[in-house]
């Protein structure tokens, strides 16, 4: 996620990182080098373009914005869920964190504890298609395999939790108390996983592609007479918007990977840790992680 004060006027003319320019440079210049041999055309052969209007382009390019704001809407709205849902799972392990204090065995509430952060950090590498198992092995060393190493760790937590209520060391309700927050994370997790698992429509993004080349190929030759060599500008800063928004829904539409404008999980699983260890009285925390050039991972 792209970390940086409001940029001024210099900044948002030069600004590279986070503005989705250098992965539609090539298209861009492409379309640019297409419009210029256009008019260079028009201008040796000005009778080809005779019949050529605006009209239709006029129509297309609203029916496209409207079109291109639906997806983008769509795929802001995946992003912002997911960040909800990992605002629950710091919510919920907080909880947790508070109401463990009801377990009077020191070693069994700090191993409780360090299980979440493996959850914590398995779900982080599940959701990135990374091996979720060598993620949480660091906290959990006892840990085995399993096809869903996030979800395993819940259940341990949720039956070492049964086992202290049954054994009298905390009461039933606090036992219950502590599987609503675990009943949370589930939750939490499984919201990630819908949102990894369920792409938008194939057929939505495959007609925005289209269009949007189709556009931005023809565009030109309705501007070439009108316009002469403005031409490849305007087609330039068209493109360049059409592109970019279409390249941004592709980066929102999966929040969890990489990309400079996914969500930081790697930053709030950090926070998470910090937060357990200095709970278990450790002094020594891992650093908060900053934004490396105003990228926050």
């Amino acid at each position: 996620m792209i970390v940086r004060p409001k940029p001024n006027l210099l900044n948002v003319l030069i600004s590279l990182k986070g503005s989705i320019a250098r992965r539609i440079a090539v298209r861009s210049l492409l379309i640019t080098a297409l419009a210029s041999l256009i008019v260079l055309v028009g201008t040796l052969h000005p009778a080809w373009f005779v019949r050529v209007e605006a009209t239709p382009f006029t129509l297309l390019g609203l029916s496209l914005s409207i079109f291109m704001s639906f997806r983008n809407n769509a795929c802001y709205d995946r992003w912002w869920e997911g960040r909800k849902a990992w605002g629950k799972v710091i919510l919920e392990i907080r909880a947790f964190t508070r109401q463990s204090v009801a377990i009077g065995n020191d070693a069994v509430r700090e191993a409780l504890l360090r299980e979440l952060c493996g959850f914590v950090h398995a779900l982080n590498a599940r959701l990135r298609d990374e091996d979720e198992f060598a993620a949480a092995r660091q906290w959990i060393p006892g840990l085995g395999q399993g096809q869903n190493v996030s979800d395993g760790i819940l259940r341990r937590v949720g039956q070492q939790c049964t086992q202290l209520a049954r054994r009298g060391d905390i009461s039933e309700w606090r036992a219950l108390a502590l599987e609503e927050h675990l009943n949370g994370l589930t939750e939490a997790q499984a919201t990630c996983e819908r949102i990894k698992s369920t792409p938008l429509p194939f057929p939505y993004t495959l007609l925005l592609h289209r269009t949007i080349y189709i556009f931005c190929i023809l565009l030109p030759f309705a501007m070439a007479i009108p316009l002469g060599w403005l031409t490849p500008i305007f087609t330039t800063i068209v493109s360049y918007t059409f592109f970019g928004l279409d390249a941004i829904g592709d980066e929102l539409e999966n929040p969890f990977g990489r990309d400079e404008n996914d969500l930081p999980t790697d930053a709030m699983v950090r926070t998470i840790e910090r937060e357990i260890l200095a709970t278990l009285g450790h002094r020594e925390l891992p650093p908060v992680l900053e934004p490396v050039d105003f990228v926050l991972s």
